[in-house]
């Protein structure tokens, strides 16, 4: 069994992952651009079906003229704690593949979602933190950052140091703290489908 705080798996596994979760509470410390693309490297050795790498990242740093645009591209709720974040990040991914980008690629969001668990484990290794989100305008991300049709936007990313919980608004404040897991059983069968 591995544990971190409140987490302890049924299984041993790598500490690291234990330690990878998803605080809203952000420092607001700037982020050297080579830490970020430390961690955006980590993404790129992810696995991809057929080596395609269908994932991309559009970002922003805070204190930059696109900080603004990023930020309102979130729902209200995820803006009241991420603009403590660092960076925020698009993830997109493309949908087809292949020489002439015609062959139709079934994985391309389990693709990306690998990338995306990469670059969360080694900001987690890099003392950073990812939190990952659905709650902004896809729509409105596609347009405003240039995301052509072939690819599918996937998630917004909020990338920051770690602060006290208190800086957040009350009701996120008890939120705060590594969220537990369904046991393996819950998710993985022997044999046939149990869910």
């Amino acid at each position: 069994m591995t544990r971190f705080l409140t987490r302890n798996s049924d299984h041993d596994i790598e500490p690291l992952i234990l330690q990878r979760w998803s605080p809203r509470a952000f420092t607001g410390e700037a982020m050297p651009q080579a830490e970020l693309l430390r961690i955006l490297e980590a993404a790129r050795w992810a696995p991809s079906s057929y080596n395609a790498q269908p994932w991309r990242f559009i970002y922003a740093h805070r204190d930059t003229q696109a900080w603004p645009k990023f930020l309102s591209l979130l729902i209200e709720f995820n803006q009241s704690w991420a603009r403590g974040a660092a960076v925020l990040l698009i993830a997109a991914s493309k949908k087809t593949m292949g020489p002439e980008g015609t062959t139709p690629n079934h994985t391309h969001s389990f693709d990306t979602g690998a990338a995306w668990s990469n670059l969360a484990l080694q900001a987690t290794a890099m003392g950073w933190h990812a939190h990952g989100m659905v709650g902004f305008d896809i729509a409105r991300a596609a347009t405003e950052l240039g995301i052509p049709d072939a690819y599918r936007v996937e998630a917004a990313i909020a990338i920051g140091r770690q602060g006290d919980k208190s800086i957040l608004p009350e009701a996120l404040q008890a939120r705060e703290a590594p969220s537990q897991r369904e046991p393996v059983e819950a998710f993985a069968f022997e044999d046939a489908f149990r869910g």
